[in-house]
């Protein structure tokens, strides 16, 4: 790496960082609204986050606009990722479902050699992310995945792993994909996430009216569906979004594997229970392999 890119490159993971935090906090928010059904809950979550667009482009929506393949990889990212890991979560064991949705780390990890021209795979790249990946499964079974994986062998659950796997795979190439379309001329800029958003919320709406029963919402559940949608369910992919152009794909690869960590942390400190060895073994694979992957060249 050149000294000139370091710059870039330390900010890139640092918006990174900011976008991990975020998501952390999705397992403890969406525990306070398990109520609420999936598809109505994603896409009030979306439409406001959306809202964040609107000040990045001064509010002339004209600059919202990108073209056809920009909108559809953006849609199969939003829409697509959420739609699978919510079918997953009812189909199978959520715990299971859960670790095999969090495979879209290694995924970058991965995928950036195949689509992103230049980017080769160091060999310690894949083993950060090996690493990375057997602590993310450290923290999310050592969770407690004994109580709850009864229903592994139900036969819808085959499908629900199926739907985490492919969500997996729409999430890690969405991300790949969407920093290789910046240097194209189907290139847009991190405010049309906006726009992907949106789209994404009316996609999510239908599927709500049509596949999920009416709800009422108390002034709570808006409360708290406005911060989800600030938060990781918004804000955080435009942050997303602004470190995979800037930074390697592969280290910001490595760098996800906390997320499932600081979400398993927070939901143990919202939860009151206690900080398990496994958790401490998964912190050192993860931290180890962040470490490995941020510094491999």
């Amino acid at each position: 790496m050149t000294t000139a890119a370091r710059p870039r490159h330390t900010t890139a993971n640092l918006l990174a960082l900011a976008t991990i935090a975020l998501w952390a906090s999705l397992a403890t928010l969406g525990a306070s609204l398990a109520h609420v059904p999936p598809f109505l809950l994603t896409g009030l979550g979306l439409l406001a986050g959306s809202v964040i667009a609107l000040p990045l482009v001064r509010f002339d929506l004209r600059r919202l606009a990108v073209t056809p393949r920009a909108l559809a990889l953006g849609v199969y990212g939003l829409f697509g990722y959420h739609f699978l890991l919510f079918t997953a979560l009812q189909l199978a064991p959520p715990v299971e479902a859960n670790l095999v949705n969090y495979l879209w780390p290694l995924g970058i990890v991965l995928l950036a050699p195949l689509l992103l021209p230049g980017v080769r795979l160091a060999p310690a790249h894949l083993l950060a992310a090996l690493a990375g990946l057997a602590g993310a499964a450290i923290a999310i079974l050592g969770r407690g995945a004994g109580a709850e994986s009864g229903g592994a062998g139900h036969p819808l659950a085959a499908l629900g792993f199926a739907c985490a796997a492919g969500a997996a795979l729409i999430w890690s190439s969405y991300s790949v994909l969407s920093k290789r379309l910046a240097s194209t001329r189907h290139a847009f800029p991190t405010a049309a996430i906006g726009t992907f958003g949106f789209v994404s919320a009316l996609l999510s709406l239908l599927c709500h009216a049509l596949l999920e029963p009416a709800v009422s919402l108390s002034a709570r559940d808006l409360g708290l569906i406005a911060v989800l949608g600030l938060g990781p369910l918004g804000g955080a992919f435009f942050l997303w979004d602004a470190a995979l152009k800037l930074g390697d794909a592969r280290q910001i690869g490595v760098l996800s594997y906390l997320t499932p960590l600081l979400s398993t942390l927070t939901l143990l400190w919202a939860t009151g229970r206690p900080l398990t060895g496994s958790i401490v073994l998964a912190t050192a694979l993860i931290l180890g392999a962040a470490v490995i992957g941020t510094r491999a060249r």
